[in-house]
């Protein structure tokens, strides 16, 4: 039986990519659900127009909080599965079906990972790169190259197993500790990207989002420690 996967696009202030990343991923997805993060732009409009149905929250709640609603939304809609990936054309929609093979699988979550690339980021950003993928690594029991990847493969299964309660960066860190430590299946696969260094189209604070991963991914161990001993 063939998976039915949609795509889940969070975007902020994404007006000037959005469009494009949309269209390139409805030639791969039979849907593709664009969740517009509180834009004072045309990002909703932008999307639109590609092809997207779009959701727009009010005002900005993070990427994790937009994630959350994609999942329950597709996953209401009867979609077995989940490809994520960015609005700012970093992450190319030709390479979806890299993480499509390992999906069919078997795999509940599969990380388009950009550890290949890494040579061509900022020294500050590929050592902050490898040093949070080894530290969640740690946490998780699990060694990946890449974990900041928002590149990925979401099951069904794993979503309704695990949740995914985090607001912000930190959902994506959180998660995988979750997924591995549960022992969902991850796979990780290299993908090409549209450019390494994301730093002039991201909207991550360096300092304060690296604390909340920190701490997202510390509760997120201890709570599967609590589960080991109660299971």
């Amino acid at each position: 039986m063939s998976l039915r996967i949609a795509g889940a696009i969070p975007a902020y202030q994404a007006e000037p990519s959005v469009g494009a990343v949309v269209r390139g991923a409805r030639l791969e997805l039979a849907e593709v659900l664009v969740v517009d993060d509180g834009s004072t732009d045309d990002t909703d409009g932008e999307a639109r127009r590609a092809g997207a149905r779009v959701h727009s929250f009010p005002r900005n709640r993070g990427k994790g909080a937009a994630l959350a609603f994609a999942f329950q939304d597709l996953f209401g809609r009867g979609f077995d599965g989940v490809i994520t990936l960015d609005a700012d054309g970093q992450h190319l929609p030709e390479e979806i079906p890299k993480l499509l093979g390992p999906a069919a699988a078997g795999a509940d979550l599969v990380l388009g990972i950009r550890d290949h690339l890494f040579s061509e980021m900022s020294a500050v950003r590929r050592a902050s790169n490898r040093l949070s993928s080894k530290a969640i690594s740690f946490a998780a029991g699990q060694p990946l190259a890449d974990i900041q990847t928002g590149f990925r493969f979401y099951s069904r299964r794993l979503i309704e197993g695990v949740g995914f309660p985090e607001a912000r960066f930190e959902a994506e860190s959180a998660v995988v500790v979750r997924a591995a430590r549960r022992g969902f299946r991850v796979v990780t696969v290299p993908v090409r990207l549209g450019f390494a260094d994301g730093r002039t189209t991201s909207h991550y604070r360096p300092l304060l989002d690296s604390l909340r991963i920190a701490g997202a991914v510390t509760r997120a161990r201890l709570e599967m420690m609590r589960w080991a001993r109660s299971s």
